[in-house]
C-alpha cells in the first residue's frame, strides 16, 4: 500500500495564511452597505431573492481559498512510496573471459566466432539482472574490458566494443584465467564464477595455465570452460594477392586443458560447434548458476504535486468564470 509524505513539510504552515484571508473577507462582508433609493413605491423594484445568486456571490472567494491551499500543498512536494518488502533474488559474481585472438575470426559461426560469442554473451548478461558481471579479454596478453558491475547498459556497450586484433595476437589462456581470478578474488559474494571461452591452444603468456588453476582453486572460484570451433576444419578469411578469400584451416582446441581447468575448479567443460550449441551452453550455465539471497526491495517514489496543481488550476478557472458570468449578474 502506498503512503504519502512531504519533502518540505514545514511549508504546510503556510496554510495558516488562509485564516487572515477569511477574516478580511468576513470583515468586508459585515461592513458592506446595501445601496438604497427613495421612491413612491418599491413594488416594481422588489427583489424576491434568489439562493443561486447568494451562492455565486461567495463562490469566487471559496475557489481562491481552495487554489491557495492546493498550491501550498504542491510546493511542499507531496510524494508517495511503496512499503518495503522482502523479496527473493538470485545473484552471483561472474567474469566472462573471452579469447579475442585472430583465430576467432573463423566463419564456422555466424557471422564469425567472435561475433557469435559477443552476441550470445550479451544475451546472457541481459538475462541475469541481479548479478554482478565483468568482462576480461585475452589473446597474447590479457586485460579487463569491464570490472564487476550491475550496470547492464554500460556492460553491454563495452562487450560490443570487443574486437580481434586490439592486443598482441596469440592465446594466453593462463593470463586470461589469472586476470579473471584477480577480478573475483576480493569479491564478498558466496558464489564466484568464471566462464572462459577460447578456440585455441595456450601458446603465449607469462602465467602457465596450471598456475592459474591453482590460484582459482585457492580462492574457491568455479570455472566453466567453452571450446569454440567446428569439428575438423573451418573457413577462415585470409589475405591473398587477389584480396580476402576464405581458406579452410584446421580447428585446434586444447580440450584436455579446458577439461582440466573445469574439473579441478568444480566447473564443467562444453564444446560449441555452432551458434545454436553455444546458446544452449550459456543457457545451461544460466540454469546451473543460481544462488538465492533475500534482499530488501527498494522503495519506488512517485511525485504527487501534479494533482494538487491541477486542483489549484481548476479552482482559479472556476473563480474566473463565476466572476465573469455569474457573480455580477443581477437575477
Amino acid at each position: 500500500m502506498d503512503s504519502i509524505f512531504f519533502e518540505y513539510p514545514k511549508l504546510l504552515y503556510l496554510e495558516f495564511l488562509l485564516l487572515p484571508m477569511i477574516g478580511i473577507y468576513l470583515y468586508r462582508e459585515l461592513r458592506r452597505k446595501n445601496p438604497s433609493l427613495v421612491v413612491s413605491s418599491a413594488a416594481p423594484y422588489r427583489f424576491k431573492g434568489n439562493p443561486l445568486h447568494k451562492i455565486l456571490r461567495h463562490t469566487p472567494f471559496v475557489m481562491r481559498c481552495i487554489a491557495v491551499a492546493a498550491i501550498i500543498v504542491a510546493i511542499a512536494r507531496p510524494r508517495s512510496s511503496s512499503m518495503f518488502e522482502k523479496i527473493d533474488s538470485e545473484g552471483i559474481d561472474i567474469v566472462l573471459a573471452m579469447d579475442i585472438s585472430t583465430s576467432m575470426l573463423a566463419r564456422d559461426f555466424e557471422p564469425d566466432r567472435i561475433g557469435a560469442s559477443k552476441d550470445i554473451a550479451i544475451q546472457f548478461i541481459a538475462e541475469r539482472p541481479t548479478d554482478r558481471i565483468g568482462v576480461v579479454v585475452f589473446a597474447g596478453e590479457s586485460f579487463t574490458q569491464a570490472p564487476l558491475t550491475t550496470d547492464r547498459s554500460t556492460l553491454i556497450n563495452l562487450m560490443k566494443e570487443v574486437e580481434c586484433g586490439i592486443i598482441e595476437d596469440g592465446t594466453a589462456i593462463g593470463n586470461g584465467l589469472a586476470n579473471a581470478v584477480a577480478r573475483l578474488k576480493d569479491s564478498p559474494a558466496k558464489s564466484r564464477v568464471i566462464i572462459l571461452l577460447t578456440d585455441g591452444v595456450n601458446n603465449r603468456g607469462e602465467i602457465a595455465p596450471q598456475m592459474a588453476i591453482e590460484i582459482a582453486k585457492t580462492y574457491g572460484i568455479r570455472v566453466y570452460t567453452i571450446g569454440v570451433g567446428a569439428m575438423g576444419e573451418a573457413p577462415y578469411p585470409m589475405m591473398t594477392p587477389y584480396g580476402v578469400k576464405e581458406m579452410m584451416v584446421k580447428v585446434e582446441i586444447d580440450e584436455a586443458l579446458l577439461k582440466q581447468i573445469a574439473t579441478e575448479t568444480g566447473g564443467e567443460y562444453f564444446r560449441a560447434t555452432d551458434n545454436t550449441k553455444l546458446l544452449e551452453i550459456y543457457r545451461q550455465i544460466n540454469d546451473m548458476e543460481k544462488s538465492k539471497t533475500t534482499v530488501d526491495s527498494f522503495p519506488l517514489y512517485k511525485e504527487e504535486f501534479l494533482r494538487f496543481g491541477l486542483i489549484a488550476l481548476v479552482a482559479l478557472f472556476v473563480e474566473l468564470i463565476v466572476r465573469l458570468f455569474g457573480a455580477r449578474r443581477i437575477v
